[in-house]
């Protein structure tokens, strides 16, 4: 239980940390004062599935993420990754980042298969996505890489989707309320730009680095 939980032992609407899903008991939560909601930041490489009046946030560059909900059951959740399944083309990052381009996929299948764990069923998931912004001017397209690579996917499974907000140049604040499926979208202008470029290169590096350690972690 998080810091922000113990100096504020009120009660939440609609929030039980006891409720929460197994394998997500240790994530960081905090009061947002703003939306009067408990809120969870999620990071590339990350995913996050809740049941419960909760709000997930993200920031986004070229990364993608996918906001994947069972309308019967109310129950969804959010992911975050920056690199789509292996193309195995010889390109100016593929090359580099090798194995650890398996992301995307990593990232869609834990999303849905913790839903499902929950109790969700294929049949009833409905999909939005955002992001895949070309933040990162000096490299290859990895923004749009993104979003071919989730909309061939959702296409394939056979998913619903919603709604989407991909492309362009911008940065984006994506939050997302699983239990109604409500989602806000705040583009991001250039004072936040040079930031969140340098965040989303050092993780490139990060996972050249490391290309054999491609699993979506939890948080």
């Amino acid at each position: 239980m998080s810091d922000a939980f113990a100096v504020q032992p009120r009660t939440f609407a609609g929030f039980d940390p006891k409720n929460v899903l197994p394998g997500f008991e240790h994530v960081r939560r905090f009061w947002d004062p703003a939306q009067e909601v408990v809120t969870v930041k999620i990071l590339p490489g990350e995913f996050y599935v809740s049941r419960q009046e909760e709000m997930i946030s993200t920031v986004l560059g070229s990364c993608v993420s996918a906001c994947v909900r069972d309308a019967r059951l109310r129950i969804g959740g959010m992911n975050h990754f920056m690199l789509p399944e292996p193309t195995g083309e010889r390109d100016s990052w593929s090359s580099t980042i090798g194995r650890a381009a398996r992301y995307g996929n990593d990232a869609m299948e834990q999303l849905i298969n913790a839903i499902l764990k929950a109790g969700g069923r294929r049949d009833d998931l409905e999909v939005k996505i955002f992001g895949g912004g070309r933040v990162l001017a000096t490299m290859t397209d990895i923004g749009q890489r993104n979003i071919a690579f989730v909309q061939r996917y959702i296409a394939t499974e056979k998913l619903k989707l919603c709604a989407a907000d991909v492309g362009d140049i911008y940065p984006r604040q994506v939050q997302f309320f699983p239990v109604s499926g409500k989602v806000r979208v705040r583009q991001l202008r250039s004072m936040h730009d040079h930031s969140l470029a340098d965040r989303e290169k050092r993780y490139l590096k990060r996972l050249a680095d490391d290309p054999i350690k491609g699993e979506v972690e939890l948080f």
